[in-house]
């Protein structure tokens, strides 16, 4: 199957369009998937202290023999690790559990903008960037306006954009901040939530009938052709590797009209200025 093609980062780095997310997997499970996952093709990996699975995912890295420095791996610190260069202890931890050296991209979880502790926590980030533990630094669950007072108080945008996503869940006012600001926007839930209902919308089933491709990878190239990148979770080897197998074929403008038809509307999804962790 084709690689996934990276997508460039404002920084000078590159992140590929396709990643494997790993929430819930824990343990021996989320080691088999990982290196599953790498021997099939994938060369992102994301994962998040909060996630209890970081020790899991290095050893998946290892043991699939691939070269960490061909590996893109996203972790994220959460609110415990927000002001008082707390994060800078966040990092040491989530670096001595995954077994590396440095991460690829730094991921600041959720805004939790009524604490009013986020502008400081990318400064403390911008800093672990300089010192080389951290090669992209970005943010998740962040809206326009977050991102506004991280510019303006800190001068500060971040490369990657990690936000929920799917065809019901557009984020379209988020999506166009980022690209007018160089951001990448990621998408995580790209194949919606828990039991996968999307999947069976019968606009879905009827374009993944037409092109000859099943529901999940008609709505991961949703997301592709949308510039996005999508990190769809599964420990099934068939099933990563029907996810990776999404850069061969192509969705003509009828078919992404009727995908983006499935919008519930701007205020659908997780309030991150409420919600988080």
């Amino acid at each position: 199957m084709p690689a996934a093609p990276s997508l460039p980062l404002s920084d000078g780095a590159a992140i590929p369009q396709i990643g494997l997310g790993t929430w819930p997997l824990k343990g021996e499970d989320a080691a088999v998937a990982v290196a599953s996952a790498l021997e099939l093709g994938y060369r992102h990996v994301d994962t998040a202290v909060r996630y209890g699975n970081e020790d899991g995912v290095g050893e998946g890295i290892r043991r699939s023999g691939v070269p960490r420095e061909e590996v893109f791996v996203t972790t994220k610190l959460d609110g415990e690790f927000q002001g008082d260069d707390k994060a800078v202890g966040g990092l040491a931890g989530s670096l001595e559990r995954l077994g590396t050296e440095y991460v690829d991209l730094l991921l600041l979880h959720w805004p939790l903008p009524a604490r009013g502790l986020f502008v400081e926590t990318l400064r403390t980030f911008a800093r672990l960037q300089q010192e080389g533990k951290v090669r992209s630094i970005g943010v998740s669950n962040f809206t326009p306006a977050h991102l506004e007072t991280l510019r303006e108080d800190a001068g500060i945008v971040p490369v990657v954009n990690q936000i929920q996503i799917d065809p019901t869940i557009p984020r379209l006012e988020q999506r166009r901040y980022d690209e007018e600001h160089g951001i990448v926007t990621e998408s995580w839930s790209p194949l919606g939530g828990p039991g996968a209902a999307l999947l069976q919308d019968p606009a879905i089933v009827r374009i993944a009938e037409q092109v000859g491709r099943t529901p999940g990878q008609v709505v991961l190239r949703w997301h592709v052709q949308h510039g996005l990148v999508p990190l769809p979770k599964s420990a099934t080897p068939s099933r990563q590797a029907e996810n990776l197998d999404v850069f061969g074929f192509a969705l003509g403008n009828e078919e992404m009209t009727a995908l983006d038809a499935l919008s519930t509307g701007p205020d659908a999804g997780v309030d991150s200025d409420v919600e988080g962790h």
